[in-house]
């Protein structure tokens, strides 16, 4: 653990929030696997806060087949009604049924050129450090999120507007947004 004065401010001192910040957002993620979880909790996340996907993670694993897109692309109306009624997740039809059709994307993409090349192409295949010399100011969407998520919702992902994909480039550290004065912001 790191000293919370020194930790980016956003997490405050929620357990959760501060083991989330500490041990995985902001590090560079390139399994097509998690990248594939992470932007669908990302959707799920939207008109919510973070913390709540968070304390919830567990329990969309379980109802989502551990996020394997394989499994997931097979699955339709059945299996909606079945989370539908699942208190353990966000119950949101509309992301639900997106999660299916981004299974498919996924599966489509990673044949095509792999899910990780894909999303890291917007970013030049390296972190870009958006915090290095600059005021930290906060940004809801960048250049890259922007054309992230035209290249998302042109695959035919939903719930992948630029501020739900610059959250995910931050997440798993296609972006280093740990501000300048925090331990990890350099690692």
């Amino acid at each position: 653990m790191i000293e919370t004065s020194h930790r980016c401010s956003w997490c405050g001192s929620d357990p959760v929030y501060v083991a989330y910040h500490d041990e995985e957002w902001g590090r560079p993620e390139y399994d097509p696997r998690l990248l594939f979880e992470c932007l669908i909790l990302e959707g799920f996340q939207a008109g919510l806060s973070w913390i709540t996907i968070l304390r919830r993670r567990d329990g969309f694993r379980a109802a989502f087949a551990g996020f394997d897109p394989a499994v997931l692309a097979g699955w339709g109306e059945a299996e909606t009604l079945r989370l539908l009624a699942d208190p353990g997740i966000i119950r949101h039809r509309g992301k639900i049924e997106a999660t299916f059709v981004a299974a498919r994307a996924y599966l489509a993409i990673e044949a095509r050129e792999g899910f990780a090349n894909f999303l890291w192409k917007h970013v030049g295949g390296v972190p870009q450090d958006r915090q290095l010399g600059r005021v930290n100011q906060p940004v809801a969407q960048t250049p890259e999120s922007v054309a992230l998520s035209k290249a998302l919702k042109a695959e035919g992902f939903k719930f992948v507007g630029p501020t739900i994909s610059f959250a995910f480039m931050q997440a798993v550290g296609m972006v280093n947004d740990h501000h300048v004065d925090c331990p990890w912001h350099g690692k």
